[in-house]
C-alpha cells in the first residue's frame, strides 16, 4: 500500500513493519479488519489499513459499501499509545524503551 500525504511517501514495501492486528472477527465478516503500524526509514510512524464495508476502513459510493483501505501517519507518541492499545511489549520495548519506567 501507497499513499502522499503531504509531500511524503508512505509504502509498507519498503518501510519496516513493526507490529499487526486484526480485529478477531472473520475475514467474511462484513466488519473485519486489519492494521499494521509500520517505521519509514526516516522514522516516519505510520498505520496501513484495510476492511471489509462495515469495518472502520469501509467505503461508501452512493447505496453501496465495499471494502477499503487507508494510510494514517502517526506521531511518535500514537505509534506508541497504539503499541501499548494493543499490547505489543516486545515491539514497545524495542522501539519506546527509553520512555518506559518500571512501576
Amino acid at each position: 500500500m501507497r499513499a502522499v500525504i503531504e509531500g511524503k511517501r508512505y509504502d509498507t514495501e519498503t518501510a519496516t513493519e513493526v507490529a499487526s492486528i486484526e480485529n478477531g472477527h472473520n475475514l467474511s465478516d462484513f466488519s473485519y479488519f486489519t492494521e499494521e503500524l509500520y517505521i519509514t526509514k526516516r522514522g516516519n510512524w505510520f498505520l496501513a489499513g484495510w476492511g471489509n464495508a462495515t469495518s472502520p476502513y469501509g467505503t461508501v459510493s452512493g447505496n453501496t459499501r465495499g471494502s477499503g483501505e487507508r494510510v494514517t501517519v502517526l506521531s511518535p507518541a500514537e505509534a506508541q499509545e497504539w503499541l501499548e492499545e494493543h499490547g505489543k511489549v516486545d515491539a514497545l520495548e524495542m522501539y519506546f524503551g527509553e520512555l518506559i519506567e518500571d512501576a
